[in-house]
């Protein structure tokens, strides 16, 4: 008895589809999001361009605004100066009037006003259309420093602002001996370390300004130890380097005891916070 084997045949399932392979087929068309984005793409280009025209346009109108004579330096206004005069100021600022406002070199015109030597500190500014205002802080003349009998206004750091003349009578400042010095053929110039000790001495009496105008006389050849004259005194008084004013004062409470003990006084040495040395003009120097 044979057997056949019966291999059972299989059908497609009812509601199930095979997936077409679309590998190889060229789609119909375009899809329409990126044919938006496209298109919002060339806009963003448009108006790209259309903003770099507008603003090529401004640029060039403003760059013809200023490049007109409108902004062209016309008016100098010095402000500050007392003692340099307006056109001494402008002498040192030639070619300012003329240029372009905004292509006004500030550092170039402030250092050459900073050369003179009445000028302590200066400042340029713009003032629309065609105005340069100059502000200038001058120098305060201090003291008269004497060297080899010829006198030169100084501020309260050493620093020569002038050969004295008689245009200056109006300064009533005290004698600054021991101050400058002058090598071989160079110009006067103060000693840095004496220059110290007379702007220490400045700014202890700034307070005092009463106290500060009776100094008649002032040397520093002793760069440790700073001696003053009173207008009213012939005393040298010996301060030291430090608490000038302090020791001013002590002096001036003590001076009526002194004057009767030792009479006319050639100097007081006031130093040394527990004594003070005095030495009469005719009697040896004694200890208080």
């Amino acid at each position: 008895m044979s057997t056949e084997a019966r291999v059972p045949h299989r059908t497609a399932s009812p509601g199930i589809t095979t997936p077409v392979d679309r590998r190889y087929r060229r789609p119909d068309g375009v899809p329409a999001r990126r044919r938006r984005r496209s298109r919002s793409w060339g806009a963003r280009l448009r108006a790209a361009a259309l903003v770099l025209l507008v603003m090529a346009g401004a640029g060039w109108g403003v760059n013809r605004v200023l490049a007109s004579d409108l902004f062209v330096v016309q008016t100098v206004t010095i402000r500050g100066n007392r003692h340099l005069s307006a056109e001494e100021i402008e002498a040192l600022v030639i070619g300012l009037r003329g240029e372009r406002v905004f292509a006004v070199d500030f550092e170039t015109y402030r250092r050459r006003v900073l050369a003179s030597p009445w000028v302590e500190q200066v400042s340029l500014a713009r003032v629309l259309p065609a105005t340069i205002v100059i502000d200038v802080v001058e120098r305060t003349p201090m003291a008269l420093a004497r060297l080899d009998q010829v006198l030169y206004l100084v501020d309260s750091t050493g620093n020569i602002i002038d050969e004295y003349h008689a245009e200056y009578r109006e300064f009533d400042l005290p004698l600054v001996d021991g101050l400058l010095e002058a090598a071989a053929d160079a110009p006067a110039a103060g000693d840095p370390e004496r220059a110290a000790l007379l702007t220490a001495l400045f700014a202890d009496l700034e307070a005092r300004p009463a106290l500060r105008s009776r100094l008649s006389q002032v040397d520093v050849s002793n760069p440790r130890d700073v001696a003053v004259l009173l207008d009213d005194d012939p005393a040298w008084l010996h301060l030291g380097k430090e608490r000038f004013e302090e020791r001013l004062q002590r002096y001036l409470d003590l001076r009526p005891a002194l004057q009767d003990r030792f009479g006319a006084m050639d100097y007081v040495d006031l130093r040394f916070d527990e004594r003070v040395y005095v030495r009469g003009r005719e009697r040896r120097a004694a200890r208080r």
